[in-house]
């Protein structure tokens, strides 16, 4: 089944994290990034970053500076995963420049979502968010079509259902704080169980 988000709304959300990125970063050079892909990325986000490990996520299209900012939290461990510190311990700032311009460049596979009760629940979410609990809409900061915004916001089009629900239970428990303002984690906090998986559904078939 394919579902499409078709209409602008309001506010925040997400999942791979609202950020901001302030830092300057040299010039990307995404042929720098090949070896270091093959090398330590491809094994869990593929060669062309879509991943076949649903717990792993994708990284085709997603934004430069939000997989950069990423992969300096981790170094940081301001985001902390004990799998991805080890992973990116020997990459310069340089280096996360690069990958994040390299995965950006490459296409990312269309996905479908496969339950049909809960992507209609996550539909009208990320559509239009929860006004008795005070859940903004999805599309507000990740666009109709979970785009993204470039420097602001994360792509979530096509993302694994599993890791997206993941990260915003993640989120919802403080197990990641790499949210500036606390964002994601507030707005977490109010989505259920069910309502996490419904919007990690639908984003997955989204398009």
């Amino acid at each position: 089944m394919k579902l499409r988000a078709a209409c602008p709304l309001v506010c925040v959300f997400f999942l791979f994290a609202p950020y901001a990125w302030t830092a300057q970063p040299a010039p990307a050079d995404p042929a720098k990034a090949q070896q270091i892909v093959t090398q330590v990325c491809a094994a869990c986000h593929g060669d062309d970053g879509n991943s076949a490990i649903p717990a792993n996520p994708n990284l085709a299209r997603q934004i430069p500076e939000y997989t950069t900012k990423q992969l300096a939290n981790f170094k940081s461990g301001e985001r902390v995963n004990a799998i991805m510190t080890g992973m990116v311990a020997a990459l310069s700032p340089e280096d996360m420049t690069n990958i994040g311009v390299y995965y950006w460049q490459q296409t990312a596979k269309p996905a479908v979502a496969t339950n049909k009760e809960l992507a209609l629940l996550g539909q009208s979410l990320y559509r239009g968010g929860n006004a008795a609990t005070g859940v903004p809409a999805c599309a507000g900061c990740h666009l109709p079509d979970g785009a993204g915004i470039p420097k602001q916001y994360p792509r979530l089009a096509g993302q694994h259902a599993e890791y997206t629900s993941a990260q915003l239970k993640a989120f919802r428990s403080d197990e990641r704080a790499n949210d500036p303002n606390k964002m994601m984690r507030m707005i977490a906090a109010k989505l259920s169980d069910r309502e996490i998986q419904a919007v990690s559904e639908f984003i997955q078939g989204l398009r």
